[in-house]
């Protein structure tokens, strides 16, 4: 019996299996688009093909993300604020403070033992509050967004961008270039001006560690590396084939708790019935 998290995000949607007995067993990732139900029914039928499992072997479905509404299969729906922190304490059950850093929102959550949400803040409307701003930053210097991690890693003299506005901090890039700055440096420098910003947030929240960093600007180490240093202090960031799959992993495991509620109430058997028909 497997139970699946779909985080349908406004730049990817990911899916997830979770088995208790065996963890995540089955992911997929895509691009979103514009047709979010779509999206949604097909990175769910790409995680159960990764898995290796039928429709009708998933006892609960959860979908969270800015989309959460759209998917059709869902059981239910709980925000990206929960999913992230209860994925985080799947991967570190000893994280009290999360940093989301995702292509179109970056957020701070503080949360108890428990993985419960106790306070949070969310970046300003500007994209240079998000991973869209070092994607932007990629594409003006002609870089494919791939290239970020490696780039950044070559840096010997990070320049200054202030990224106060991502159009403003376009002009920085192209100014940079004109003096004769290496895009490595320049990228670099990006992501020091992106870390800034995130340690603004977690400060808000009264960050207390452990500290676990999560969203898919964390597959490039450079950015948690220059978190770390600036927090003086060891963070955790899920394995770099899960760091996306955060909220996902955090839906599906709350879609086994509550499978586990509905078999000591002893209601699942007509769950799963009704389930039959809703994925039919």
């Amino acid at each position: 019996m497997l139970c699946a998290g779909i985080d349908l995000g406004s730049t990817y949607t990911k899916a997830v299996l979770y088995s208790p007995r065996s963890g995540v067993v089955g992911a997929a990732l895509l691009k979103t688009g514009f047709k979010l139900a779509e999206a949604a029914e097909q990175a769910y039928r790409q995680a159960l093909a990764t898995a290796g499992a039928r429709a009708d072997q998933v006892a609960y479905v959860v979908s969270t993300g800015y989309g959460r509404h759209q998917v059709p299969f869902r059981d239910t729906q709980v925000t990206d604020l929960t999913a992230h922190a209860r994925g985080a304490s799947f991967f570190f059950p000893g994280t009290r403070t999360v940093l989301d850093v995702g292509g179109q929102t970056m957020k701070a959550i503080r949360i108890d033992h428990q993985g419960k949400v106790r306070s949070f803040r969310l970046n300003d409307k500007c994209a240079a509050g998000t991973g869209a701003f070092l994607e932007k930053t990629a594409r003006t210097m002609g870089f494919a967004i791939e290239e970020i991690g490696p780039l950044a890693a070559t840096s010997h003299n990070p320049v200054t961008i202030s990224g106060v506005c991502a159009v403003f901090a376009e002009s920085e890039v192209i100014n940079q270039l004109s003096l004769g700055s290496a895009p490595s440096d320049i990228m670099n420098g990006a992501i020091s001006s992106l870390v800034e910003r995130s340690l603004q947030l977690m400060k808000r929240v009264n960050m207390e560690p452990e500290y676990t960093l999560v969203g898919g600007i964390l597959r490039f180490e450079s950015m948690a590396r220059t978190v770390g240093e600036k927090l003086k202090a060891p963070l955790n960031v899920p394995p770099a084939d899960l760091v996306q799959f955060n909220g996902a992993v955090g839906a599906a495991w709350l879609g086994w708790r509550r499978v586990e509620k509905l078999r000591n109430q002893g209601q699942l058997e007509e769950h799963l019935r009704e389930r039959v028909g809703l994925v039919s």
